[in-house]
């Protein structure tokens, strides 16, 4: 049986509906299967990926931080006319300029420091001095990730600016 609806406004529109359940469809069992598959896949695969995102995002943080805090070392020097140093303590794996507060480098990254001198204190504290002229003693910092990638962050010595470069 059909049952034809006439619009009160438009009697030549007309609808067609059927009655009861018959015109309703649901999904098979394959369907269902597939689109538990497919969420089990994307659950299986989430961790791993927010591990190397949340590796990525430390990595450049500490990178950011570690430029940053050179190039302010570099720029207080200048303006006050006195002599900054921004120091890198290897025990603790904490940097930063000296007088202010310090940050610590994750456990993620790997560091090879080379400068022109190294405190011979237990504590192993590797330093760059900005003088107010504009040098500095110079040196390198290398960040490497633990997948072998990684950048240098470089000083130089005759202007002391401060150079990245990409590590092969």
């Amino acid at each position: 049986m059909v049952k034809m609806r006439i619009s009160a406004i438009n009697p030549s529109r007309r609808s067609r509906y059927h009655g009861g359940l018959k015109g309703l469809q649901g999904f098979t069992l394959i369907e269902l299967l597939v689109v538990l598959a497919i969420l089990g896949l994307i659950i299986g695969l989430v961790p791993s990926s927010y591990q190397k995102l949340n590796e990525s995002a430390q990595y450049r943080a500490a990178l950011r931080g570690v430029v940053s805090e050179l190039r302010s070392a570099r720029q207080q020097a200048l303006s006050k006319g006195a002599m900054s140093v921004f120091s890198i303590d290897l025990a603790r794996r904490t940097y930063g300029v000296l007088g202010s507060t310090t940050r610590a480098l994750p456990d993620t990254i790997d560091l090879v420091v080379t400068v022109g001198s190294l405190e011979s204190t237990p504590r192993e504290i590797a330093s760059i001095e900005f003088a107010p002229e504009g040098g500095a003693t110079g040196g390198t910092i290398d960040l490497v990730r633990h997948n072998g990638g990684g950048t240098r962050v470089r000083v130089d010595w005759l202007s002391g600016q401060v150079v990245l470069e990409h590590l092969p």
